[in-house]
């Protein structure tokens, strides 16, 4: 069976659509290194294949687009090596940046379909795409502070970017955005209802599609707009909008006096709650790691993010909490994960300058991106 299923959909001139849909449903479609190779080389084709114009990412199933990347397959090399760098774990995080590097900045439209769950991984995929949609059965997050590691796949570019203090919410807490949340902090720019998706590619069919990206930008982000006018009531409110102000108020300060805030807080709220408890059972690695990547990524371009993210992705499998956290959460199961720092005695920053620092001396494998 093909990790990734690969078509075209023929348009009323001749032109045509790309699509690109994940196998793995049996995995929520976690990315595997073949599946991200297998993404990269097509869409180097179709880049340079003047008849595509336009590239659709989807999945099979109904419950997610993307619930992220393998770490399992990681954790089980990773785990015979502990405290050394691992090529097996150097050479999946270098490919799949690449893979969202090159869906960043991909010269043509991309359109993600992002249904269900997108997570991870997943969320690495869409925020590189020019037209991101949701439905109302999307549920995105960034989930790493579960399993040691932090928000990468780009997290440090673009969470650090968002309205006042979300990105690092959304990093330290793992909050599921919903469909209005995602638009509200710039992560999906369109809604469609789950139900009219056969009614957007026949859409994409009718599209009089041209040669110049541009003008087909244009023209998908009209054809997008005109759908989700008529789609537009079923998108709910926004937790995150409505409460801005206290996420802000929550996330403001050093580290140690956030994590004091989190400990005391007292809410009704079941989503703030869950936000708190997901935070305090996570690791607190975890937490020095997206406090840290949020105030450096916003000084950084998207590339550099990359670079940086990559070095510090494996130096959390080396000596992180990567390798524990997954063994509790998604190995054994047993959801107690002892990690190296607690809430009262977080990394000191010479611990933390060995998780930032670049383990590659020599050469940088994305030097080049």
């Amino acid at each position: 069976m093909e990790p990734v299923l690969f078509s075209t959909l023929a348009s009323s001139n001749g032109q045509q659509i790309g699509v690109a849909t994940l196998n793995a449903e049996a995995s929520l479609n976690a990315l595997s290194l073949d599946m991200v190779h297998a993404l990269s080389q097509q869409l180097l084709r179709w880049q340079h294949d003047d008849t595509i114009a336009c590239v659709l990412l989807d999945s099979v199933g109904e419950k997610a687009f993307c619930a992220g990347g393998d770490v399992r397959a990681m954790y089980q090399v990773q785990s015979h090596q502990p405290g050394k760098v691992c090529q097996a774990v150097v050479d999946f995080f270098e490919a799949e940046y690449r893979l969202d590097y090159q869906i960043h900045t991909y010269g043509k439209p991309i359109i993600v379909w992002g249904d269900g769950i997108v997570m991870g991984g997943g969320l690495g995929l869409m925020m590189g795409a020019s037209h991101r949609i949701a439905t109302e059965r999307s549920r995105i997050a960034m989930p790493e502070v579960t399993i040691g590691l932090y928000p990468d796949v780009g997290g440090s570019y673009f969470l650090s970017r968002m309205q006042g203090k979300t990105g690092l919410f959304l990093g330290l807490t793992a909050y599921n955005l919903n469909a209005a949340d995602a638009h509200y902090c710039g992560i999906a720019n369109h809604f469609l209802a789950s139900s009219e998706k056969q009614r957007l590619l026949h859409a994409l069919t009718a599209v009089p599609w041209g040669r110049n990206a541009s003008l087909n930008q244009q023209k998908l982000h009209d054809l997008l707009a005109d759908l989700t006018l008529t789609t537009s009531e079923h998108i709910g409110k926004s937790r995150l909008k409505a409460n801005q102000a206290l996420i802000d108020k929550l996330m403001a300060g050093t580290l140690p006096e956030i994590v004091a805030r989190m400990q005391q807080l007292r809410t009704e709220e079941s989503w703030l709650q869950q936000a708190q408890r997901t935070m305090l059972a996570g690791s607190p690695q975890s937490w020095s790691l997206a406090y840290a990547q949020c105030q450096l990524g916003a000084e950084m371009s998207l590339a550099e993010c990359f670079q940086f993210e990559l070095g510090v992705s494996v130096n959390c499998a080396a000596i992180g909490d990567f390798c524990e956290g997954v063994r509790a959460l998604l190995v054994d199961k047993d959801k107690q994960p002892r990690w190296a720092f607690g809430a009262q005695n977080l990394p000191s920053s010479e611990q933390l300058h060995a998780l930032l620092a670049s383990p590659f001396f020599h050469h940088h494998p994305l030097a080049r991106l």
